[in-house]
């Protein structure tokens, strides 16, 4: 009998070094964001022994951590049964109760767990501040004070001091972040994670060259650490963001990262969205039609993957498709619709509304409707308006210019949009060329806007020198010769400044014609001297220019 208890005392014993060993195990792969492997061991370990509570918590924080929310609740809720280590899933559960904004019921839960701590004990703390940090409204403060009850227990954690890094990081204290990420390395120099983060600092910063050097010094270390290359990934999409003239060069180079990242994680259906995600905001969206199909061929009813097949199909000019992905998965309030998808609808309806047989057709009332969706993806987040000039643009080139204006009037209502000098321009032009063209009734309020966006081109960009002509030709529309003749002189000035090899090329030549003609005719009525003298510096310039000899005899000859 004694020898039984013995041998039970000591396979006991055993099974707990054994799940304790996989526990580490889950957690790194965790933190390597392998994420169906950590689930694959803590659910071995569940199955091997109930009691194991801490497994529980882990796989619930996973399937947090892929938005699957209803197995997570269950999860904790199981894991509160546990023998062992039950009291972490009263933190996994308050996380759940932040996401649902109940800070009170958070905090009364995670009471709870700070209960059951031995004296010793921090990392419910970490948890707790954790779960403050990764919640839908993250709390940084609060995580911070609790990350300081941690710190009275074990300053010279490793994970302790992680955990203050990121708090300060998403406080936007970088210097506090710096230097705990750092002393965090140096406590224990095989916690990657740690000075991967100074370089997440310096990508943060802007400082790329710096950030792509301190993520390959970290891979000489440990090549198979996966989130080093998604933060390569994203540091060389921000880099081609921020540096249009090497904008392919660089986009190729984060895919390709993204790419080897996926290698180093898995191909699972949470990952492979994490992976469609990036090739949206890269706009690779052959890839993403690809990814897509891979994916409805593991879960053909997810519902994500309609935004995947409606934004691929949108670009890849497959309109119905589009339409009919993205009118299922924004009809659905279960799903989490963010505004590129109203974005896409928008956009996807305005291309159909203008797709007629012969290039000419608009249907007003679809177009109407994108325009309406397009404004209700802005009223979510007004950044989505740096994704509209290829459309704009795309209509202009067809000729359609009211509907171009349409799409630049709502470009341009975002003054922080990178595009914004560019789309106030295609926006005045639009207008302008829309009531100059054949049978064009006249809308002094259209021409009035155009005027409003060149004057913002100049505003922001003085030296512009053709929005200037624009400008002018405008207010000659509006019967304005004051203005007209201001405009034209200050394209005279902008030019005349260049120098000679300025005023020498053949489409400068032409503007000076035009702004000496159009001006000599402002004044000819008013003031005949001015008018045969800005006639004379068209013909210096063309002595055969007909309208201006023509123009020029007519004054002399008026008495």
């Amino acid at each position: 009998m004694n020898k039984f208890k013995i041998l039970s005392v000591a396979f006991l014993a055993t099974v707990s070094l054994v799940n304790a060993q996989d526990i580490d195990q889950a957690k790194k792969a965790i933190d390597a964001e392998q994420f169906e492997s950590a689930k694959s061991t803590l659910k071995s370990i569940i199955k091997s022994d109930p009691s194991e509570g801490k497994a529980y918590f882990l796989l619930g924080n996973v399937y947090l951590v892929q938005k699957v929310v209803d197995s997570a609740k269950m999860t904790y809720q199981k894991g509160l049964e546990a023998k062992d280590d039950e009291h972490f899933n009263h933190i996994g559960l308050g996380q759940l109760d932040l996401n649902n904004g109940d800070a009170a019921a958070a905090k009364a839960k995670f009471e709870i767990a700070k209960n059951e701590m031995g004296r010793r004990d921090h990392s419910e703390y970490v948890y707790i501040a954790r779960a403050y940090m990764n919640s839908d409204k993250p709390d940084y403060k609060a995580a911070l004070q609790t990350l300081k009850l941690a710190n009275e227990r074990n300053a010279e954690e490793p994970q302790v001091l992680l955990a203050f890094g990121d708090a300060h990081y998403g406080d936007k204290n970088q210097n506090a972040a710096y230097s705990a990420y750092r002393n965090a390395f140096q406590a224990d120099n095989t916690l990657l994670r740690a000075k991967m983060q100074l370089g997440v600092l310096l990508k943060g910063a802007k400082a790329y060259v710096e950030a792509v050097k301190a993520f390959t010094d970290v891979i000489a270390t440990n090549p198979n650490y996966g989130p080093l290359y998604r933060e390569l990934a994203e540091t060389y999409y921000y880099w081609a963001v921020n540096v249009p003239s090497r904008n392919d060069e660089y986009m190729k180079q984060a895919l390709s990262y993204y790419e080897k990242y996926m290698t180093l994680t898995d191909y699972s259906l949470d990952s492979r969205m994490r992976h469609a995600d990036f090739l949206v905001v890269a706009h690779d969206y052959e890839a993403l039609e690809i990814e897509a199909d891979k994916m409805k061929q593991i879960d053909k009813i997810n519902p994500r993957i309609f935004r995947y097949l409606g934004y691929s199909a949108y670009y890849n000019n497959n309109v119905d498709v589009a339409i009919k992905s993205l009118q299922d998965y924004t009809a659905n309030s279960m799903n989490n619709v963010i505004s590129l998808d109203y974005l896409y609808l928008g956009l996807s309806n305005i291309k159909k509304a203008t797709m007629g047989v012969d290039a000419t057709v608009v249907d007003p009332v679809l177009f109407n409707k994108g325009i309406e969706l397009i404004k209700k993806a802005v009223a979510m987040d007004n950044a989505v308006v740096n994704e509209l000039s290829d459309a704009g643009k795309g209509l202009y080139e067809q000729k359609f210019y009211k509907e171009a204006a349409g799409i630049f009037e709502i470009a341009t209502s975002n003054k922080e949009s990178k595009n914004y000098l560019l789309d106030n321009f295609y926006l005045g032009n639009s207008l302008y060329f829309d009531n100059t063209k054949t049978g064009a009734v006249k809308d002094s309020i259209a021409l009035q806007k155009a005027d409003v966006a060149f004057g913002n081109v100049i505003e922001a960009s003085p030296e512009t020198q053709d929005v200037y002509v624009y400008r002018a030709r405008t207010n000659t529309l509006l019967g304005n010769d004051d203005l007209m003749i201001k405009y034209y002189q200050q394209y005279i000035d902008i030019v005349t400044k260049k120098g000679p090899e300025e005023m020498a090329k053949a489409t400068v030549k032409g503007k000076l014609i035009e702004a000496y003609n159009t001006m000599a005719a402002g004044y000819a009525n008013t003031d005949k001297v001015k008018a045969i003298e800005f006639f004379n510096k068209t013909l210096a310039i063309d002595p055969e220019n007909g309208y201006a000899k023509q123009s020029v005899e007519m004054l002399k000859n008026k008495k």
